[in-house]
């Protein structure tokens, strides 16, 4: 079985090596004077061999298109479901039109051409994928029209205006074998021509203040989700690299024992989301009816508490610091001497919290309701990709395990090296402690040790610089 999987790879490289050397071929020259020797030349085989995977060259070459647009499509339809509104999407659809270009260029150039018969079957394919695209633009304006953000404009007219300002940039960009840091540059600004032709109030356009900043965040893949979203709305282009994976701990003996006596707890404090949800899960597992109305609930965060809420967990204390310091502020207020506090949290949970209630007379039960794990390297994979293309401006991380995780995915022998000249987040000063362990310089922490906060100071950061300027 694990031979067929290896031969099945080779296959798979050898056909897309063909189809690389065939789109360069196809781009300089027409579709005529292409031969099916000059592909195999190109790639090193025997022209039978190029046979054995495209039995003519015109299925080669409609290979080729189909190819790369559907997966241009597939991609776009995936980047504008994330938006919020019609504005985002259409720099959704802008920028990356124009960064797929400008990465498959040979494909680009052969796109422009007209080289055979509509007739064609497998031109009417290629046309109904060019429909699609036309389709999904078709739809931003359509619903930016609707909401009043876009004018009443000719909905073809536009359509024909954005897809040649994108094509023509491309174009002019290709000839100039410009950077990736002007590529960058060029695409926000044909955004920003577009976007002055259709908006309907261009003096209150949404403020961008992240725009052209490429952002690195490290957390687990729903967490990165929501953080990216929060982003993106401010401008931002950013990288996802999951660092950590949420899974039960080893064993769950401990916590089972204590939660099937609810009766003898007079505190639980959940300080993240992840504890909320596992604890509810395991709860619900146990089938046991946990009466929260005579334990005080802590939960450090706003997000935590909103995850409470969602769990039907009433939440009685939110520090207004959201940090060990902040627990103890608010707990101080009560007689702990003897009171049995539970904390639901990772296995590889840190110290400072069970230890300073512990001074206050508390009896500290910290028990494990997840671990964190390494994500799989079919999920890091693709990101990965993108990062190494990619030159980032900032990278964020919101705990000591995303810093330790990201260093062992990419394979980073020298932190201090790697990091020189980037941005660094840290989201409190546990993070940053770790992360200046390494000898990394940490750009940005907020006050506030939550999401929301680090975006906030992300945003005075990058402003401030812009004045200073």
């Amino acid at each position: 079985m694990l031979i067929k999987e290896k031969k099945d790879i080779r296959k798979q490289r050898k056909r897309e090596k063909i189809l690389d050397a065939a789109a360069e071929l196809f781009s300089h020259k027409s579709y005529h004077e292409v031969m099916m020797e000059d592909v195999a030349k190109l790639t090193s085989v025997a022209k039978g061999t190029v046979y054995n995977y495209f039995e003519s060259k015109e299925e080669l070459y409609f290979s080729i298109m189909r190819i790369r647009m559907e997966n241009l499509i597939s991609s776009l339809k995936t980047k504008i479901e994330t938006e919020d509104n019609d504005i985002d999407s259409l720099r959704s659809f802008v920028t990356h039109l124009y960064m797929f270009m400008m990465k498959y260029q040979n494909f680009f150039m052969i796109y422009q051409k007209d080289s055979l018969s509509k007739d064609n079957p497998n031109c009417e394919q290629l046309v109904s994928l060019e429909a699609q695209l036309n389709r999904i633009i078709r739809d931003i304006i359509k619903s930016g029209k609707t909401a009043g953000l876009f004018r009443n404009v000719d909905e073809e007219f536009a359509i024909s205006l954005i897809l040649g300002s994108i094509y023509g940039v491309v174009q002019k960009d290709i000839e100039k074998k410009i950077n990736d840091d002007e590529k960058r540059k060029e695409r926000e600004k044909v955004f920003e021509f577009i976007v002055h032709g259709l908006y309907a109030g261009f003096k209150s356009i949404p403020s961008l203040p992240l725009k052209g900043k490429t952002i690195v965040i490290t957390r687990t893949v729903e967490q990165s989700k929501e953080s990216a979203a929060a982003l993106n709305k401010l401008g931002a282009d950013v990288i996802v690299i999951p660092t950590l994976e949420i899974v039960p701990p080893s064993s769950w003996r401990e916590f089972d024992t204590l939660v099937s006596h609810p009766d003898k707890i007079d505190f639980i404090i959940f300080s993240s989301a992840h504890a909320v949800k596992m604890f509810s899960i395991r709860i619900n597992e146990l089938n046991l009816s946990f009466n929260f109305n005579r334990v005080k609930i802590v939960a450090i965060g706003n997000k935590t508490s909103t995850v409470c809420e969602r769990h039907h967990i009433p939440v009685h204390i939110i520090p207004k610091k959201f940090s060990s310091e902040g627990v103890f502020e608010e707990l101080s207020k009560f007689n702990l001497k003897n009171k049995v506090i539970l904390i639901p949290r990772s296995a590889i949970g840190r110290e400072e919290l069970p230890g300073g209630l512990k001074d206050l007379g508390a009896i500290i039960k910290p028990v494990p309701v997840y671990n964190v794990s390494l994500p799989g390297k079919e999920t890091t994979k693709q990101n990965i990709h993108l990062l190494l293309e990619a030159k980032p401006d900032l990278f964020i991380f919101t705990s000591p395990s995303t810093f330790d995780n990201f260093i062992q995915i990419m394979k980073i022998s020298d932190p201090s090296k790697y990091f020189n000249g980037f941005d660094v987040a840290a989201i409190g000063p546990t993070t940053q402690t770790e992360i200046v362990k390494h000898k990394v310089k940490v750009s940005i922490m907020p006050d506030e040790f939550t999401i929301e906060g680090l975006i906030k100071k992300i945003v005075q950061y990058y402003s401030s610089n812009e004045i200073n300027r």
